[in-house]
């Protein structure tokens, strides 16, 4: 489904589900002014078509001991479909990186990585990231403090 066929009720869901995934089907059917039934029929036809993907929770980072968040610029050795192919695979199994996106510019990748302090994202990089064969070089760059984290989308 495209955006183009989503009208402004499937909008308004959307903004309201992004903002609150727990809200019950009673309190979103009296927000869209569509009642229950017809309600969380949309809501199901917009997970089926995969416009809703997952719902989650969102977790405090540093509450659980999470203190360090870095971005990462990684450059390959190469641009080989079956390089960027095995380090995407080997990327997706450090539970750290919680972000991978292929980008231009200076480097080939950049990650967003999660860890609990400073000495354990260092071993993390030499132990994990740096030992991936695909990896010719990597910059860092902290992350101070975060001003605007947002998972809602403008849905337009």
């Amino acid at each position: 489904m495209s955006i183009n066929k989503l009208d402004q009720t499937d909008h308004k869901l959307l903004e309201i589900l992004q903002q609150n995934a727990k809200i019950t089907n009673a309190q979103l059917s009296k927000e869209i002014g569509l009642s229950p039934a017809p309600t969380l029929e949309r809501v199901k036809k917009l997970e089926t078509l995969g416009v809703i993907q997952s719902y989650h929770a969102q977790v405090d980072r540093e509450k659980v001991g999470l203190g360090v968040s870095t971005f990462v610029t990684v450059t390959l050795t190469g641009h080989k479909k079956q390089v960027t192919e095995s380090f995407v695979k080997q990327i997706n199994q450090i539970p750290e990186v919680i972000e991978c996106h292929h980008v231009t510019g200076s480097g080939d990748f950049m990650l967003k990585i999660i860890s609990k302090d400073i000495s354990t994202y260092q071993k993390l990089m030499l132990e994990k990231i740096n030992e991936i064969e695909e990896v010719a070089a990597t910059s860092t760059m902290v992350i101070l403090s975060s001003f605007k984290e947002s998972k809602v989308l403008p849905i337009p």
